[in-house]
């Protein structure tokens, strides 16, 4: 009997024990618009929309200003950031819901502008859980040898998909983009990805076709974000090795202050602060976590190596947490 020749192997590159953030970057439109300057145009006031979602005042692009404009000056600013070359990046990811066109894609021309050549580059639609499920893409790419450091960017020019005459989306959504550097380590830096979705309660936010603007329920998004959320939120600390009692920052989707601070408050964290960047920037989707976590780090709130609590949530209804330790 013939012995079969020995199929061939595959070879997969070694793996890398963990992978971590090395620094944030944030950029924000110049123009702010209080919520004095809406009430000159829908039905609503200052105290309104301060007890609804917390809101006081955001940041809206220009005609001028793109989704690539915002992507490049977070992702340069977390490049700086970071230590490291353009080149020395091989992949660059973009979690966004709000492009005006399919295609070409953010990515590509945001790697071409910053220098970085020929990265594997694609975008991400998780909505306003783009960029935890865009950090969890990247430190596994890292950590499985398909990448060596990874440009994550959240980025949203949501402004363009808004009917400002509609008083219950124009006063919440808002521009600007956050971006982290990831790369090897030998310690984890990025704990696991706590991720799901509840795709029955997909159309409570929705933009309905090409021609259409967002459009949400609101009262059904608080009651699932306000008793969904905190459990996959502990989950993530659970599989991660750290308590609440051990959490530096929790920094959930900046959605609506309430929301906020209801998550907060369910997860117990009683020495972490919490992000409520949602006051001065609103809300940025994708970008917001990043956006509001680098504040964070800007202003001192934090300290680096700490543990902090990232959670996402919003359309799709798409949900996704994971903890991480600060640059």
């Amino acid at each position: 009997m013939t012995t079969p020749t020995p199929r061939a192997r595959l070879r997969v590159p070694n793996v890398t024990p963990g992978a971590r953030i090395l620094s944030f970057g944030d950029y924000q439109p110049s123009k702010v618009v209080t919520n004095d300057d809406l009430a000159k145009t829908v039905d609503t006031n200052d105290e309104w929309i301060r007890s609804r979602v917390g809101i006081a005042e955001r940041r809206i692009a220009g005609d001028d200003e793109s989704l690539v404009d915002m992507a490049v000056h977070a992702g340069g600013k977390a490049l700086a950031g970071s230590g490291l070359a353009p080149d020395d990046i091989d992949l660059v990811i973009v979690a966004t819901a709000s492009h005006d066109v399919p295609m070409p894609n953010v990515s590509a021309p945001t790697a071409h502008r910053l220098g970085i050549h020929a990265p594997g580059a694609f975008d991400l639609n998780a909505a306003c859980s783009g960029f935890c499920y865009a950090l969890a893409t990247a430190s596994a790419a890292v950590r499985g040898g398909s990448a060596r450091n990874v440009l994550v960017i959240g980025a949203e020019k949501t402004s363009q998909w808004i009917d400002w005459t509609d008083r219950s989306t124009c006063i919440i959504f808002a521009d600007g983009a956050g971006a982290a550097v990831v790369a090897g380590s030998d310690e984890p830096g990025i704990g696991p990805v706590v991720w799901g979705s509840a795709g029955d309660q997909a159309d409570k936010i929705s933009i309905a076709d090409r021609n259409s603007f967002i459009t949400q329920e609101g009262q059904a998004v608080f009651r699932w974000a306000t008793t969904a959320i905190a459990p996959i939120a502990l989950e993530a600390c659970e599989r991660a090795g750290i308590t609440p009692a051990d959490l530096g920052a929790i920094v959930p989707h900046q959605a609506n202050l309430r929301i906020v601070d209801s998550i907060a408050r369910k997860v117990g964290a009683t020495n972490a602060v919490v992000a409520d960047d949602i006051v001065t920037s609103g809300n940025t989707m994708a970008a917001s976590i990043p956006l509001a976590l680098a504040h964070m780090i800007e202003r001192g709130d934090v300290r680096s190596g700490d543990p902090a609590l990232l959670i996402g949530f919003g359309a799709g209804l798409a949900y996704a947490a994971q903890v991480i330790q600060i640059p």
